[in-house]
Order: C-alpha cells, then sequence, then structure tokens
C-alpha cells in the first residue's frame, strides 16, 4: 500500500518473485496509476506500522497502482467503507454480516489482523475476572468496531456476560478510553495493542485476553480472525487483480515483521509511542508478533464461519448472511 508519491518515484523494492506486480496486467508506461482510496487506521492502532513501512519501501504494489489513504479511527474506517468514502478498509466477518443485513454487500478478501482485544485493570483493583466488573464501567472501542463485537461474543460464551447489559459502557478511541481510564473514571478498559502494551508497561493488570476466551468456550485452536482487508463485492469482482495484489502485499509484510519482530520495537514511534517508554517498546515485539496473520485459507474459513454461527445462536447478528462473507478464491499461507 503505498504513497501516489512514492509509486510515482518508483522507490519501492519489489516483492519477493514479484509476485504482486506480477497479478495486474501490463499498462503503457505513461499511464497514470489507478489511486485506491485506503483507509489508515493511525496511531495507536496494530494496522499503524502499514503505510510507513510500505512508504519505506519494504513490500511493493505493481507500479500502475497507488494509494489515496484515508485517515480513520478503529470502527470508523469500517464506516467509511460502507458508506463509500474508501475502495477498501479493514473489516471484521461479524461487521460485514451486520452491514449485509442492512443491505450493504461487503466482502472480506485478505487477512490482516487476528484479535487483540484485551481487558485491562489498574494495578491495585480487586478485580480478577471479567465477572468481576458485572454492573462496572468499562470503556471500550466503538460499538460499530469488531474489536467490540468480538468482545462482547467472547464474553458472553465464556462467561454468560452481555456488554450490553451487564455492564456500563463508554464507547470511544482508545486514545480516549486511556485518558478514563487512567483518571480513574472508568474501572477497567477492553482495548487494543498496543495501547494494551503501553498500560502494562505503566504497572496496570491485563486479566483477559478475548482469543484467549474465544478458544476457552469454543476449543477452537484457530487463531481468532479479527478483520482483513475488505470492499463492496461489485468493486471487489470489477477489480480482482487489484484485491489480489493488495492480499499478497500485506502478507508480505507481515512475513517480514515475523522474520524480524524486533521490527516492532523499531516502529515504536509509528505506534505513537515516544522513545522515553522504553519498557513499552521492549515488550511490542513479544506481545504483538501473533496479531499479524499470514494465512488465507481453510483454518481461517472456518473461524470466520464460526464466528457468524455462535453470533446468530447469541442474538449479536439476527441471522447468517445469504452469501459468504469472504472470497475463498484465492488462498494465502505463511
Amino acid at each position: 500500500m503505498l504513497s501516489r508519491r512514492n509509486l510515482l518515484s518508483g522507490g519501492a523494492l519489489a516483492l519477493a518473485g514479484g509476485a504482486a506486480a506480477a497479478l495486474l496486467p501490463a499498462r503503457p508506461a505513461a499511464a497514470a496509476p489507478a489511486a485506491i482510496r485506503v483507509t489508515d487506521g493511525g496511531p495507536g492502532t496494530a494496522g499503524a506500522i502499514w503505510r510507513p513501512l510500505y512508504d519505506a519501501g519494504a513490500v511493493t504494489l505493481p507500479r500502475d497502482l497507488a494509494i489515496d489513504w484515508v485517515k480513520g479511527t478503529p470502527g470508523q474506517v469500517q464506516l467509511q467503507l460502507a458508506t463509500g468514502a474508501a475502495n477498501v478498509s479493514v473489516f471484521g466477518a461479524l461487521g460485514v454480516a451486520e452491514v449485509a443485513a442492512r443491505g450493504t454487500d461487503i466482502v472480506i478478501f485478505g487477512p490482516a489482523l487476528n484479535n487483540h482485544g484485551r481487558w485491562v485493570v489498574r494495578d491495585n483493583s480487586a478485580f480478577r475476572s471479567p465477572r468481576d466488573l458485572i454492573g462496572k464501567t468499562i470503556a471500550t472501542q466503538h460499538e460499530a468496531s469488531d474489536t467490540f463485537r468480538h468482545a462482547r461474543l467472547a464474553a458472553l460464551a465464556a462467561y454468560g456476560i452481555d456488554l450490553k447489559k451487564d455492564v456500563k459502557l463508554i464507547f470511544g478511541p482508545p486514545t480516549a478510553n486511556v485518558a478514563l481510564f487512567e483518571r480513574g473514571d472508568v474501572d477497567a478498559v477492553i482495548t487494543i495493542e498496543p495501547t494494551v502494551t503501553r498500560l502494562v508497561a505503566r504497572g496496570a493488570r491485563e486479566i483477559a485476553r478475548v482469543g484467549d476466551m474465544w478458544r476457552a468456550a469454543t476449543s477452537d485452536s484457530a487463531p481468532l480472525f479479527l478483520v482483513g482487508q475488505a470492499a463492496h463485492r461489485e468493486w471487489a469482482e470489477a477489480n480482482r487483480p487489484v484485491t489480489n495484489a493488495l492480499a499478497h502485499a500485506l502478507v508480505e509484510l507481515h512475513r517480514k515483521v515475523h522474520a524480524n519482530p524486533q521490527l516492532l520495537a523499531e516502529r515504536h514511534k509509528d505506534y505513537g509511542i515516544p522513545d522515553s517508554e522504553r519498557a513499552a517498546i521492549e515488550l511490542l515485539p513479544a506481545r504483538l508478533i501473533d496479531i499479524y496473520s499470514v494465512d488465507w485459507g481453510t483454518p481461517v474459513f472456518a473461524n470466520i464461519d464460526r464466528q457468524i454461527e455462535e453470533a446468530v445462536k447469541a442474538g449479536i447478528l439476527k441471522e447468517k448472511p445469504a452469501k459468504p462473507v469472504y472470497d475463498a478464491r484465492v488462498t494465502i499461507t505463511g
């Protein structure tokens, strides 16, 4: 996902074997790059490293493909795709199913992030389990975010807790939620990386992980798929070479991260973490590496199907969508 400026200057390296570049048909040298509007969640999100790494030339897209970045936040980026403000965004299976019921046809065409939602309390609190927070006040991601949808589904499955009924919720972006948490205005926060790592480095306690709650309740050993790259189905069908190139490029970027986890610490400023937070920076490689997905195949598809099945049973979704929420025609493995 390169900026228009970087692509026009030709300053990026080719993907190994030219895999992504080979997915688009050749165009005349004078042809202008096709600009694709892609959301950028920005600092405070696990995807914050994508844009700067692409711009730095870690991997490349075909030369006749450029990105116009659309700034957003978790929850907001899904709305930007649904409303047409962006061509491509990250989207989760439950989110796609939810908007499908309202007539918006979106399809996930490649992997992005595994779930990294965490329940965090202050170090001096008496809370040891999500059950202890029934009736308490929790700050969490936007209600339209897949982080919240997963947190609600896993809490119901593992503990019988309905976040919409059994606790008082305050919705907001990670930075705002942390401010509430550190002032003592909320009892806990359900948030994402790298925010959790920053809180833990300051002494806060992580009492539960959404992915672990899901595994305990379902015995599903696959990583809990959070979000993948997605687009309106009609657009994706008309631009399959583009979606294939985007999917392969992001997986290639994640492979580089897995090969060198220390890269996550080196890019701490992209996450919004200043040099002064040395303890948090040192924790990034170990805590974040498993978030970055490199697989798009049968185990992922089965995990997505199970999410939708359980969400319908729990009443989070009214019904299973008529069409698959993912495109299984292309598979990618790490």
